[in-house]
């Protein structure tokens, strides 16, 4: 029983630690598939220097989703890595490629600076999509025998996956605008409203096709939103429905904001997008760590493991926590049009 609520445990941790990644990490890569449309190299320095205090810390997140899943789940590790070795070392590849971007285009000259642009957005785009899809590989289940993976190498490339990564592109792309938002003034924070108006009405169009796709995965799916082929289970769907109808408010209160709506609102809105497709997704999935082939408890590693990293987990998660909210009170400021913080 006690091993059951440790990896009941991990699971959440890791769950915890992707989303923080999404809502962090996604609005920097955000920033990245917007350089393209911004009107100037000064208005892409404003862009840049609205993440540059925060964006490589971000990523933590990934590790510890990764690292966790690998220490706490290595069964699940052993069966998922196998099944997305592609799309991930193509998302590492990436990460790594916009980060010398963004550093080598903050010191270039004029010909190297359009070089590194181009670069940093595209880096921050492939990223992206990779990690669409290894979400939507994910989502539809990897072929396992005997916990190991026995399917092909791109098995992940499906039109699935596909609309997923398109979707993550979309939602990415809204997270940063609504950080510009935020953290900018002048033109491009007008700029930068037209553009969280605009994603948002796609985003809910991505979001709704997804979902849809996703009722087709698997019966078990279908059955835990309450549908069937040739009915409705009432009393299910209506314990679920309140996320759909909960998007879609989201949705429609990013296309239409208020008079006087808090510069932050349309970053938290789109936070609260994300954390109710991510709900969503938990209730199609769940208990399932890799759909639909193992339980947590199943691919768990030894109690004794899971509590001795439980240990540390509960020391350096609250440290991470405090800097990471430390930083970003400390440049809590927008980025004038001069790049500087005001």
């Amino acid at each position: 029983m006690f091993g059951l609520e440790l990896a009941m445990i991990w699971a959440v941790l890791i769950a915890v630690a992707v989303f923080l990644y999404v809502a962090l990490d996604g609005f920097d890569l955000g920033v990245g598939i917007l350089f393209p449309f911004a009107k100037s190299s000064r208005e892409r320095d404003q862009m840049q220097a609205a993440i540059a205090p925060v964006w490589d810390g971000n990523e933590t997140w990934l590790v510890l989703g990764g690292g966790g899943l690998f220490a706490a789940f290595p069964k699940a590790y052993a069966a998922l890595m196998p099944a997305l070795y592609i799309p991930i070392i193509l998302m590492l590849l990436a990460l790594i490629f916009r980060g010398v971007a963004f550093e080598f285009r903050h010191h270039g000259r004029d010909r190297g600076k359009r070089w590194w642009t181009i670069a940093f957005s595209a880096g921050s785009i492939v990223a992206t999509v990779a990690q669409g899809l290894i979400l939507g590989a994910f989502i539809q289940g990897v072929n396992i025998e005997n916990g190991a993976f026995v399917g092909g190498a791109f098995d992940w490339l499906t039109p699935f996956s596909l609309l997923v990564a398109a979707a993550l592109v979309l939602g990415y792309a809204l997270l940063g605008a609504a950080w510009l938002v935020f953290k900018t003034e002048g033109e491009l924070f007008t700029r930068a409203r037209r553009w969280a108006t605009q994603l948002s009405l796609l985003v809910a169009l991505a979001m709704g096709a997804v979902s849809l796709a996703t009722l087709g995965v698997d019966p078990r799916v279908t059955e835990r939103w309450g549908l069937t082929m040739t009915s409705v289970d009432w009393p299910v769907f209506l314990k679920v429905a309140p996320l759909p109808v909960a998007a879609g408010l989201v949705c429609f209160a990013l296309w239409r904001p208020w008079k006087g709506t808090p510069h932050l609102a349309p970053y938290l809105l789109t936070v609260a997008l994300f954390l109710i497709g991510y709900l969503g997704l938990a209730v199609s999935l769940w208990p399932y760590i890799v759909p639909f082939a193992m339980k947590p408890a199943e691919a768990a590693a030894a109690d004794n493991a899971l509590q001795l990293m439980l240990w540390g987990a509960l020391v350096m998660l609250p440290i991470i926590l405090a800097y990471t909210a430390y930083v970003y009170w400390l440049f809590r400021a927008k980025v004038g049009d001069d790049g500087a913080y005001h």
